[in-house]
């Protein structure tokens, strides 16, 4: 597939000081959806906004076939949300209603409910949706060590820096029960397109990223390998014995040096197997060349793999989400000599997420110019309201 289509669905955890989060939610989407009419808006730029359930604040995105519209349609999710919790306080102060709305993109809450980002890639009916999976799954499991956004994680031992929250939640391989189950990869997937010549590929284990360069790497290294099994490219067996157990044991190992076993009793580590997804992806572009997004995902793509390998965290603590949050939580800890189980670094984890640009720590990286960018303000500004232009050809 030369020209593919993608979009975001991005789930906001939603805190409040004076109610329910089912209750802030709807009191925060009240200019955008009636109540008892419908719980789903479509905005101007033809995103959408909606309650699933009824209290989980959910943003997705138009359909893209250009990762720097994406990324820009990614971030206007946020500005929306960040003026709503504005007219929300103004709301409240006018009603005497005390007490904050807080949004958050990307977090687990106390009761337990996983919020993450499901990614959507127009695919072809041509081949088999097994063959896809099984080349997929290996690569989506061990993924997160280039794109997880870090997460301080409870274990057995005690509190544990993770890469990814999403993976403590996903019970699954393939599954049509996406909320229930929660799965790798989602078979509830109508096309969106004529079904008898597409249909739409579901992935559910991913998390939401803050990150522009992150969220980069995420998509494009996903729709190149989407490209090479679509051209029929032939990998080794890489089938895991147990993917959802590998995929906890992914998210505990900074290093992607433990052990994965694959089904045939071999073992392989996962930098050892985005490095064979990852070099096949370079064989490929090498022959059907790649436009400067994609090249840009390559380079990212190998750069982050070799910093992990050596240990050279600098390398990439300016793009890798989970680097970025890593070195934060590690400079207030060496600062204020804290424990990981500080209930402050709990508190800094989760306001890395903060949408709102005036508070939320990512937001305070990007002022002081310490994170990078793949679009520009004004490029968020306009996909506020103006619905993408398919084929626009941005340079990344």
């Amino acid at each position: 597939m030369d020209r593919r289509v993608f979009w975001l669905d991005t789930e906001f955890g939603v805190t409040c000081s004076f109610g329910p989060p089912d209750e802030a939610a709807h009191y925060l989407l009240r200019p955008l959806i009636s109540s008892g009419r419908s719980d789903s808006a479509v905005l101007r730029n033809t995103a959408q906004l909606h309650l699933e359930a009824g209290r989980q604040v959910v943003y997705a995105t138009p359909e893209c076939d250009h990762l720097s519209d994406l990324i820009a349609y990614d971030k206007a999710g946020e500005r929306i949300l960040e003026g709503l919790l504005a007219a929300a306080g103004r709301r409240q102060r006018e009603e005497g209603i005390a007490g904050d709305i807080e949004v958050f993109k990307d977090i687990a809450d106390a009761a337990g409910n996983s919020y993450g980002c499901h990614e959507h890639y127009l695919v072809g009916q041509r081949g088999e949706f097994g063959r896809l999976a099984d080349i997929l799954i290996p690569f989506l499991v061990t993924r997160q060590l280039i794109c997880g956004p870090g997460k301080i994680i409870q274990t057995r031992n005690g509190a544990a820096y993770g890469l990814s929250h999403r993976a403590e939640h996903i019970w699954a391989t393939v599954s049509a029960a996406a909320t229930r189950s929660k799965p790798i990869i989602s078979t509830r997937a109508g096309p969106r397109a004529r079904a008898d010549g597409f249909r739409r590929l579901h992935v559910t284990v991913g998390d939401s990223n803050m990150s522009e360069t992150t969220t980069l790497l995420k998509v494009g290294s996903t729709d190149l390998v989407l490209r090479m099994i679509d051209a029929g490219a032939r990998m080794r067996d890489l089938t895991l014995d147990n993917p959802i157990r590998a995929l906890r044991e992914v998210s505990r190992d900074l290093t992607g040096r433990s052990r994965i076993r694959l089904a045939h009793g071999t073992e392989l580590s996962a930098l050892e197997i985005q490095r064979e997804y990852l070099t096949e992806a370079q064989r490929f572009a090498s022959r059907n060349g790649a436009d400067p997004a994609g090249q840009r995902v390559l380079e990212l793509w190998e750069r982050t793999l070799d910093s992990i390998e050596t240990g050279d965290l600098d390398a990439i603590a300016r793009e890798i989400d989970w680097v970025i949050k890593y070195q934060l939580i590690e400079r207030c800890r060496a600062r204020d000599n804290l424990p990981l189980s500080s209930p402050r670094l709990a508190q800094l984890d989760l306001a890395y997420h903060d949408v709102r640009r005036r508070r939320g720590e990512y937001y305070q990286l990007e002022r002081s110019s310490a994170v990078e960018r793949v679009v520009r303000d004004i490029d968020i500004f306009e996909a506020k309201t103006i619905p993408p232009a398919l084929g626009r050809q941005t340079e990344l």
